[in-house]
């Protein structure tokens, strides 16, 4: 039971993910106030632009919360999983900031805080991707819905 209550935790990380980073990004994208997000996107130099940045918002509104609710899980999860990649790689640019804090590389700090803090992207990356090796658990819509699956064609 405590590694479905563990499981179940480390899920609960997609409902912030959708709340607190995804939804914002939706409404704003809807509303056309999403123009920041999208020449974001273009700056990693995705080609066209709104429609990964769509992507993206997409993958972190309906993949954290599915995730959350552990519906579609090993689906689901590598939708948000490779925008947390992006996030952290190529926004964030989290190897980079490794190299600067072993003194590998040396970078101005004007340079380090313009690339942010990488640390909530790779979190969340922690956390789809275990999600997604192991599964949602027990404590989880899928595993309601397997169960009743089962039961139905006269198996336990």
């Amino acid at each position: 039971m405590a590694y479905d209550l563990g499981l179940l935790l480390i899920r609960l990380s997609g409902f912030y993910l959708a709340l607190g980073h995804g939804l914002g990004k939706t409404i704003a994208l809807a509303s056309g106030q999403g123009a920041g997000f999208i020449s974001g996107v273009e700056a990693l130099g995705f080609p066209m632009p709104a429609v990964f940045a769509w992507a993206a918002a997409l993958a972190e509104l309906v993949g954290g919360l599915l995730v959350g609710l552990g519906l579609g899980t090993r689906i689901v999860a590598p939708f948000p999983l490779f925008t947390m990649v992006v996030a952290a790689v190529f926004q964030h640019r989290a190897h980079e900031h490794a190299l600067v804090a072993l003194g590998i590389k040396a970078v101005p700090p004007e340079v380090i805080e313009k690339w942010g803090n990488p640390e909530m992207a790779i979190l969340y990356l922690v956390c789809f991707t275990t999600i997604l090796f192991l599964g949602p658990g027990r404590i989880s819509l899928d595993y309601v819905f397997r169960r009743k699956a089962v039961s139905r064609r006269g198996f336990r």
